[in-house]
């Protein structure tokens, strides 16, 4: 289901850090009965290895790709604005990597629109980690 009119308000990558109050106040709408909120942080550990950092990389065409998929999250859904900004670059354990926001008429639509947004951009937006451990190993997640 669509609404009358979907609005993509933000969509960004950026080798600055995120902000929170940014993202919000992008899909802040006097006709939301309730924002939804994603914040994706650096966490210290994947898959039993203590991680240093992590290294983002895009590709060329990833903001288009980002522009499309908030394009199908606002068809597929009822929502009042959307908003996404993935970081690229070097981050630190505990950094903001992505931030992803909804608002709707309603608290469930802007539940159910934001974590489509975060899926489908982590599943289809060509940005890459590289995940460097502590130990000196490392790992590429999300190539093709």
């Amino acid at each position: 289901m669509t609404s009358a009119t979907p609005v993509i308000r933000l969509l960004d990558l950026r080798e600055t850090p995120l902000d929170a109050t940014e993202v919000l106040a992008a899909v802040d709408d006097p006709t939301a009965g309730g924002v939804n909120l994603f914040v994706g942080v650096v966490r210290d550990h994947d898959g039993g290895e203590q991680v240093d950092h992590l290294d983002y990389s895009a590709h060329p065409s990833a903001l288009e790709r980002l522009r499309e998929v908030a394009e199908g999250v606002a068809r597929d859904f009822e929502v009042v604005a959307l908003a996404a900004v993935h970081r690229v670059g070097h981050l630190e354990v505990g950094d903001t990597a992505v931030l992803v926001a909804a608002s709707a008429a309603h608290r469930g639509q802007a539940y159910d629109a934001s974590r489509a947004l975060i899926d489908r951009l982590k599943a289809q937006v060509p940005v890459w980690k590289h995940q460097v451990f502590s130990d000196g190993n490392d790992e590429w997640v999300g190539t093709p």
